[in-house]
């Protein structure tokens, strides 16, 4: 990975050695990691919007302004999946780890595959 700046759906403070939450548009805070040639250069935090049923832009309108262009999820739904890829946002999929900096590891190290429109949730259940 070249450079990237990934976003990761967070619990409470977010950071690097924080949780991922399961439930990317209701997240406290997104945790933000800047990435050049394969290194973790900054982590910063940016708390997240109201997010309301229907609202899914207004996180993909939210990563797009802080110039986020890839972002790790353990589900998400179909529209903002598809909000995500308009707005040039790649989406990586991994359900199986909780804890943000092995997620992002493992992205660096190119373990982790882009999310596919099977692997989305339904639309008003988790993950949305």
């Amino acid at each position: 990975m070249e450079k990237a700046r990934i976003a990761v759906p967070s619990l409470g403070q977010g950071g690097l050695e924080g949780r991922r939450a399961g439930h990317f548009g209701h997240c406290d805070v997104f945790t933000l990691i800047d990435v050049e040639k394969g290194e973790i250069k900054k982590v910063s935090t940016i708390p997240n919007e109201e997010h309301v049923q229907g609202g899914c832009m207004v996180p993909v309108n939210l990563l797009a302004r802080y110039g986020v262009n890839v972002l790790i999820v353990g589900g998400i739904g179909m529209r903002p999946l598809m909000g995500f890829r308009q707005a040039g946002i790649e989406v990586y999929h991994d359900s199986t780890r909780s804890e943000i900096k092995p997620v992002v590891e493992d992205l660096i190290a190119g373990r982790l595959p882009l999310i596919t429109e099977n692997e989305v949730c339904g639309g008003g259940r988790a993950h949305t």
